[in-house]
């Protein structure tokens, strides 16, 4: 019996087999067979980027999941209070490297090279956090953002007061920890599913236009 996450009006999406496509180890779903919500909500991310990213094509298999994930992440990675977009990029993108997540490290290194119009600090965060030249803010949010993902049970109000001097509001430390949290999750998924970068991820940001 199909899982009832992939049911919608008594049809399920129409998975394509990895070996037809290297996107996802456990195959994934086009866009003009997603369930009508999600091929407006993706459609709309597809028009604006000129591809549908293969994260959305791999956990459409799943559209409550989907749904659920597109939620969070919006809720984040949107928002325009707390953090610039562009600092919620550093964050994923520092923290994806920690994790040794290819997939998000190549996605949104390619939006925080946009947001940020630097062709650089993506692949200079991604490979050494620690040593990358930083704002002090920046570098608050980075180091905060690397213990949350590597050891959050160290985390001490120690911690926190060093962000807190370098200018990050309560809401602003919540933004670093929940992105990081997140992404953990996301990473783990790319991982679990061997997710394939869009290609168009990798000259993102890089050329000028």
């Amino acid at each position: 019996m199909p899982h009832t996450g992939w049911m919608i009006h008594g049809t399920r999406p129409n998975v394509v087999a990895m070996t037809d496509h290297p996107v996802s180890r456990f195959g994934h779903v086009e866009l003009e067979d997603m369930p009508a919500d999600l091929k407006a909500r993706i459609g709309a991310v597809a028009e604006k980027s000129g591809f549908v990213p293969n994260v959305f094509r791999a956990l459409a298999r799943r559209p409550a999941e989907l749904r659920a994930f597109l939620d969070y992440h919006d809720a984040l990675m949107e928002s325009s209070e707390g953090l610039s977009k562009a600092e919620r990029e550093l964050v994923v993108v520092a923290t994806s490297g920690a994790n040794n997540c290819t997939y998000c490290v190549v996605a949104h290194g390619a939006i925080l090279r946009v947001r940020t119009k630097d062709p650089e600090i993506a692949d200079r965060v991604a490979t050494n956090p620690y040593g990358v030249e930083l704002s002090p803010r920046e570098r608050a949010i980075v180091d905060l953002a690397l213990l949350i993902a590597a050891d959050s049970a160290a985390l001490t109000e120690a911690e926190l007061d060093d962000a807190r001097l370098a200018g990050l509001s309560e809401d602003e430390i919540w933004d670093v920890g929940a992105i990081t949290a997140l992404f953990a999750m996301s990473n783990r998924l790319a991982h679990l599913t061997a997710l394939r970068p869009n290609p168009e991820f990798f000259l993102m940001g890089r050329l000028p236009r």
